[in-house]
């Protein structure tokens, strides 16, 4: 039976989770359909447009995506502290992007008198509104939806779309948010669909290799902040021109058709996450097969388990692959 997403989530061991949702009636829903030759990659288009405009909502980084043709990926960074720090006002704010709320929450939004019994009322509503605002169900709720319904009036039918249920997985250290965000990032490569990062249309890493060649980083992404220091930004604590660098030589070494291999700068990115450029290879070409549950050290897999009460470590044989 699947476990209750809440039974998933711990804040206390990592604030990054990989979401990956599929679509269902026939594969490649959002590719090219065989059965009546039409073509369907606009759709991915509408996913990555609202991927992103989500961010500014929910007080959810993503850091990375990728749209595929029959399913999604994203790596998420839950921002607990933004969330506390939001106002009342800002909470309503923000949730009135997306939803109209009631009346109560309508009328304090314009600045109206809110009467004494109504006080206690409103107090609730908001700290629902804020824990909703940073949780990932929500998140993934808010982006499958409309997608849904958006596809099926285009297609004038009605059902499901998306599988019912996402699969989530929490990134329990550094090297497992690299590993998936790498992972997820070469989707389209390891799919031939893509031969280079750049060219791998709706996703993160196009995105930040755009960026990059402007000297900047994508508003709408997690950025890279370089090594850990005292009082740094928010941030992915590595160096954007290394993740680049080791995205584009594992995109090289996994594509028969390309001569590549792991450079010695990138080997050093490697080395500081204590992960052998061997099983690197299999992490970010296997992911999906070797990891169901969390993904992590052995260390950091015990400590997860033991603060949300599993009696078993599912999975934790994979766990060697990050040593």
């Amino acid at each position: 039976m699947p476990r209750p997403r809440r039974s998933q989530i711990s804040l206390e061991d990592t604030s990054y989770y990989h979401c990956c949702s599929r679509v269902v009636r026939r594969a490649f829903l959002c590719g090219d359909d065989k059965y009546t030759g039409n073509n369907y990659d606009h759709r991915r288009g509408w996913v990555e447009s609202l991927i992103l405009e989500l961010t500014d909502v929910f007080a959810i980084d993503v850091t990375a995506y990728a749209v595929m043709s029959n399913h999604l990926h994203v790596v998420l960074h839950i921002d607990i502290e933004t969330v506390n720090n939001w106002s009342d006002r800002d909470v309503i704010e923000q949730w009135h992007k997306l939803f109209k709320g009631d009346g109560l929450t309508q009328k304090f939004a314009k600045g109206q008198l809110i009467e004494p019994h109504e006080v206690t009322r409103l107090k609730h509503t908001i700290a629902i509104y804020r824990s909703r605002l940073c949780d990932i169900s929500w998140f993934m709720r808010c982006l499958n939806e409309p997608i849904a319904r958006q596809a099926n009036q285009e297609d004038n039918c009605s059902g499901r779309f998306w599988e019912g249920r996402f699969k989530s997985q929490a990134l329990l250290d550094e090297a497992a948010v690299l590993a998936c965000m790498a992972y997820v990032d070469l989707n389209p490569i390891r799919a031939n669909m893509a031969a280079t990062p750049e060219q791998s249309d709706y996703t993160s890493i196009q995105q930040r290799i755009k960026a990059a060649i402007k000297g900047e980083q994508p508003k709408t992404l997690l950025p890279f902040i370089g090594n850990e220091r005292a009082n740094q930004p928010k941030g992915i604590a590595f160096s954007l021109q290394d993740y680049l660098e080791l995205v584009d030589d594992t995109g090289r070494v996994i594509r028969d058709d390309k001569r590549g291999a792991i450079s010695q700068s990138t080997a050093k990115l490697l080395t500081r996450l204590n992960i052998p450029q061997q099983n690197w290879l299999k992490i970010t070409t296997e992911f999906g097969q070797l990891f169901h549950g969390p993904v992590g050290s052995l260390q950091e897999l015990t400590q997860y388990c033991e603060h949300l009460q599993k009696r078993r470590r599912y999975f934790a044989t994979s766990c060697q692959y990050f040593h």
